[in-house]
């Protein structure tokens, strides 16, 4: 897609995502009603006595599976592979350089998520989360925190070009 139809989309969304929910976009929040949801199927004992699972599975009415950022989520997966269907760019891949191994691809990439699901906790929330609805509200920790996130990328990226270049 061109970067800015797709740039201006974004923002569209956003300023719905605000209207409709108050709320801005972010990734990190689908996974918590995920995990919340899946404690309280699990042990509801537990999640209803626990302080922090407690305020999410006290109101049987809206239970955090049915929260928007799950279906938020879901379009996401969708609407990547709509997208890259129409491009036609959808086939299964693993992208990597050429010496480097699927498995230890797959190694690196498990090793980034689990870092990026533990500080998106860690740090209360995703980076899409807090630039994009940090900066379409004019937050001054949206500006510093796009300036940290590109820049420390920058310089972690240099530790790890073997596995791409």
């Amino acid at each position: 897609m061109n970067p800015y139809l797709a740039g201006i989309m974004i923002g569209i969304f956003m300023i719905a995502a605000y209207y409709f929910s108050g709320e801005g976009l972010g990734a990190s929040g689908a996974l918590k009603s995920v995990v919340v949801a899946t404690t309280d199927a699990v042990s509801h004992d537990y999640a209803v006595n626990n302080s922090y699972f407690t305020k999410r599975v006290s109101n049987p009415e809206n239970p955090p599976i049915k929260t928007w950022l799950i279906f938020e989520m879901i379009g996401v997966v969708f609407g990547a592979i709509l997208s890259a269907a129409i491009a036609g760019r959808l086939k299964w891949e693993i992208g990597k350089a050429p010496h480097i191994t699927n498995k230890t691809r797959l190694i690196a990439a498990l090793i980034g998520g689990i870092l990026f699901g533990v500080g998106s906790q860690l740090g209360r929330g995703c980076t899409s989360g807090m630039v994009m609805s940090g900066m379409g509200v004019l937050s001054l920790s949206g500006f510093i925190g796009l300036i940290a996130i590109f820049g420390g990328g920058y310089v972690i990226a240099w530790f790890f070009r073997k596995l791409w270049i």
